[in-house]
């Protein structure tokens, strides 16, 4: 179950940026020097885009997500994502084996519905 959040996760980061309609940028391209270039901090990333598979396995976590609660979301998407457990706690207040609970809660509370559903 959690690999299926991890995939979803590395899916949502290959997904094209959305960008707003309408806007565009009315400056000129700056031309960089190469000394410049090695120095900039942005690096462009050429990713694969996801298989049409991937973006409905995607989709489908996403209705998962919506069974939880919002902090067991944000738990479960944060830990999807591979932070740290340290980050975690820090960021809800807790220690490390009551966060690793609230996330096993969290998986076993979708485990649960998905099997309800399957025997109705």
């Amino acid at each position: 179950m959690a690999n299926r959040f991890e995939d979803a996760a590395v899916t949502a980061r290959r997904l094209p940026s959305a960008n707003v309609q309408g806007y565009f940028n009315a400056w000129p391209t700056i031309v960089r020097c190469q000394w410049e270039l090695l120095a900039r901090d942005e690096r462009v990333v050429c990713r694969f885009p996801p298989t049409p598979q991937d973006v409905q396995d995607m989709l489908e976590v996403m209705l998962w997500v919506q069974w939880l609660e919002v902090p067991q979301r944000h738990l479960v998407w944060m830990r999807a994502k591979r932070y740290g457990w340290r980050d975690i706690c820090t960021r809800f207040g807790m220690c490390r084996t009551t966060a690793w609970q609230h996330w096993q809660k969290s998986l076993q509370l979708i485990a649960d519905k998905l099997n309800a559903s399957r025997k109705s």
